[in-house]
């Protein structure tokens, strides 16, 4: 019997690579419903090849657009919006919905189809920082399973045995340190956008290659490691692992430590969510460890990196903290891909926003959603003052 699944983003990185699996194996998927938001060619191809029964848009223009676009072959229901976003994240026929979508826009739609008791795949680092708390509380009320796509956080999801949770003494997130690891600081003051893309072992896209770049990527992954697994945030370590084939471990208080290899590539958690609680064989490739020779690690610089340092002191403080740092980050990189800002300032407008930040403990969605939108805000401008 066939998986039905739903993938909000389908035209970004995520949903691309997860259609890549499902358009491998027909017989184990079926499509029900996508969204692109704004690439709406490479949607109705997407309709053409997996004729999904709904689709999503970002508004109304766009969707009339589309539909001009559709032959009498490619019929679907076009939605647009919010609305159209929770809808088919609630779709009766749903199993899985695959949240790919970046940024707080998958907050709504995740959770209302938590509500609906719907399985997840996750991989949306912001809403687990931003809303982490009350996104994992839904899921446990409603008895709804979220499965990690971020290879990180799958590694963990494999690595962790439940009858020996209380055993753990530490998980470990590796980081490939990104570009400019090597670098020394002060050569971090010329560093351009393109350089900043380039990541010596991944193809993601350009909010998530530059997280990597300044290793705030790293950090915001302990936060959703916090939430996700329910580890005490002094138990969980970085380490940089420029190899990138270690993507988790986790330690054991009897001396064991249980770690996840895989190639770079996103295919191999992707495939692994949508077939959970089973494991199916799939002719990805495999890591050749003869061929490699070598895995070697280092301690985290976070002087250099401070980022990560920001990130800790975020999930500590709790409340509103961690939505200001999300929003604070999006808000500086895409000023520094705009070509506005220079590589360096981007913490430093981080750092100051929380800098200013007037916490508020236990917050609702209503504040998180409030929050974020106050941090844009307040981030612009600062980054406006810097540019001019």
């Amino acid at each position: 019997m066939k998986k039905h699944i739903t993938i909000l983003g389908s035209t970004g990185s995520i949903g691309r690579q997860t259609l890549e699996v499902i358009r491998d194996e027909p017989e184990s998927f079926e499509v029900i419903a996508l969204s692109a938001w704004k690439n709406i060619e490479l949607l109705r191809t997407q309709i053409t090849q997996f004729k999904p029964r709904y689709v999503v848009v970002k508004d109304e223009k766009l969707a009339k657009e589309l539909k001009n676009k559709l032959t009498s072959k490619e019929d679907c229901q076009i939605l647009y919006g919010d609305y159209g976003l929770t809808k088919i994240a609630t779709i009766k026929e749903n199993q899985l919905v695959v949240v790919a979508i970046t940024g707080m826009t998958a907050l709504k739609p995740a959770i209302e189809a938590i509500k609906a008791k719907k399985e997840i795949g996750l991989a949306n680092k912001e809403i687990v920082v931003s809303a982490g708390e009350i996104l994992i509380k839904e899921a446990k009320e409603n008895s709804v399973e979220i499965i990690p796509i971020d290879s990180e956080h799958s590694g963990l999801f494999q690595c962790i045995q439940a009858k020996f949770y209380d055993n753990i003494e530490k998980i470990i997130i590796t980081a490939s340190g990104g570009p400019f690891y090597h670098l020394k600081e002060t050569a971090l003051d010329s560093v351009s956008v393109e350089e900043a893309l380039n990541h010596p072992n991944w193809q993601m896209g350009n909010k998530v290659s530059i997280d990597s770049a300044t290793l705030m990527n790293k950090g915001l992954e302990v936060i959703e490691a916090h939430w996700l697994f329910n580890i005490p945030v002094n138990k969980i370590e970085i380490l940089v692992h420029p190899q990138s084939y270690i993507h988790a471990l986790v330690q054991y208080d009897d001396g064991s430590m249980i770690a996840q290899l895989s190639n770079h590539d996103m295919r191999i958690p992707i495939h692994f969510a949508l077939h959970y609680p089973k494991r199916i064989h799939n002719n990805l490739s495999r890591i050749n460890l003869a061929k490699i020779g070598q895995l070697t690690f280092k301690k985290l610089d976070s002087k250099r990196f401070p980022s990560v340092d920001l990130c800790y002191e975020a999930i500590r403080q709790g409340g509103t903290f961690p939505v200001t740092l999300n929003a604070a980050n999006e808000v500086a990189v895409n000023a520094f891909l705009s070509q506005g800002l220079k590589f360096k300032d981007i913490i430093k407008i981080v750092s100051t926003v929380m800098g200013r930040h007037q916490n508020k403990l236990n917050p609702s969605i209503y504040d998180i959603i409030y929050q974020d939108r106050e941090t844009r805000k307040l981030t612009a401008s600062i980054c406006n003052e810097i540019k001019n």
